[in-house]
């Protein structure tokens, strides 16, 4: 096989419409941050372990480590960046700001995407929950306690808002 071969893809980062050629070989969060300079997703393991990878596509969290570039020839990706720049994550990112679930910030992208997709799931203030959805996103730093901690609070508002 020619390593070198590539392909062209056309997909949507963070809202802005993106036309490039790849290679076929490269995955998706290389991609976002040699191509297209979306650094905020991290590449730890680079085996779908760790969860620093973590973006969004269609929808869906995936390990950016383990999807190529040319898989995600149209679909819509959401990075960090672009949950940062919408607010849909400004209320976790409050959260783990306050509670200082962020430390060393390495696994923290990966970690507020696993957050926000389990709040935005209907995940409530229940700490064994939270620890089991975020059980694929790995912290050195932390101990976890804080990163619950932050998600608990954000949970039990919009607990409070929704009525429950």
């Amino acid at each position: 096989m020619n390593h070198a071969q590539q392909v062209d893809i056309e997909l949507i980062v963070n809202h802005e419409k993106i036309n490039c050629r790849v290679p076929v070989r490269v995955n998706l969060v290389d991609f976002l941050r040699n191509e297209l300079g979306l650094t905020g997703s991290h590449v730890g393991c680079e085996q779908g372990v760790c969860g620093a990878c973590t973006v969004e596509v269609d929808g869906t969290m995936v390990r950016g480590c383990l999807m190529l570039a040319a898989q995600a020839d149209g679909s819509t990706v959401n990075t960090i960046e672009g949950f940062a720049e919408s607010g849909r994550a400004g209320h976790l990112q409050q959260a783990f700001a306050t509670h200082n679930a962020l430390q060393c910030g390495f696994c923290t992208p990966g970690m507020l995407a696993s957050a926000l997709e389990y709040l935005e799931q209907g995940g409530v203030a229940d700490r064994a929950a939270i620890r089991q959805h975020i059980s694929g996103n790995y912290c050195r730093c932390t101990g976890y306690q804080a990163i619950v901690d932050a998600i608990e609070e954000v949970a039990g508002q919009t607990e409070t808002t929704d009525g429950q």
